[in-house]
């Protein structure tokens, strides 16, 4: 069996960091014509040599429609790092550094992900992760490192003052009861 052919991982995919301590923004090398376009969302050697390592074990797709917010979601156990991407629409995703020896602790920062930018977002373990639909409606597929276990599933306030989160919203954002129950930083479980 033959090796896949290697090449220079800046021609595969562009890496930007974030303000967040590990957050990184990730543009793929995107290949179109007048038929459409092609472009690997997930190579695991590419990504290793990025820094993102460890192994993916479960895909999610989420379909929403415009203002619903979903989160901010984390687990205490068995904690999730998430690479999310968008192939329809567009969402303003955010991402909330709960680990108490980050410097960036307590910050957020908000990325705008969309079917036609194509960015994809690695949020690494250790934060709370939601997101608003800003267009009429959006696919969001993310892929995690760990299975979902509800039973240490936490989710931290979205509407938190002193977090002051810029979602993008116009009017009421749409939210499940669930997240509507989600507590202040203050009060929140945190990651070492």
């Amino acid at each position: 069996m033959n090796a896949a052919p290697t090449r220079p991982i800046m021609e595969a995919i562009k890496k930007t960091q974030t303000s967040l301590a590990g957050m990184v923004v990730l543009d793929p090398r995107v290949f179109g014509d007048q038929r459409g376009f092609f472009l690997e969302s997930y190579n695991e050697k590419v990504f290793a040599e990025i820094g993102i390592g460890g192994r993916f074990v479960q895909d999610n797709h989420s379909s929403s429609s415009k203002n619903v917010l979903r989160g901010l979601h984390y687990q205490i156990k068995h904690p999730q790092g998430k690479l999310v991407r968008v192939v329809e629409g567009e969402i303003v995703d955010v991402a909330v550094d709960l680990r108490r020896s980050s410097a960036t602790f307590g910050k957020w920062e908000a990325v705008r992900l969309s079917g036609e930018n194509k960015r994809i977002l690695w949020i690494p373990v250790g934060f709370a992760h939601g997101f608003c639909v800003v267009s009429d409606k959006a696919q969001v597929l993310y892929k995690t490192t760990d299975y979902y276990a509800p039973e240490f599933e936490r989710t931290l306030a979205w509407n938190d003052p002193n977090l002051q989160i810029e979602w993008g919203l116009e009017g009421e954002p749409i939210v499940s009861a669930k997240d509507q129950r989600g507590v202040a930083l203050r009060d929140a479980e945190t990651f070492e």
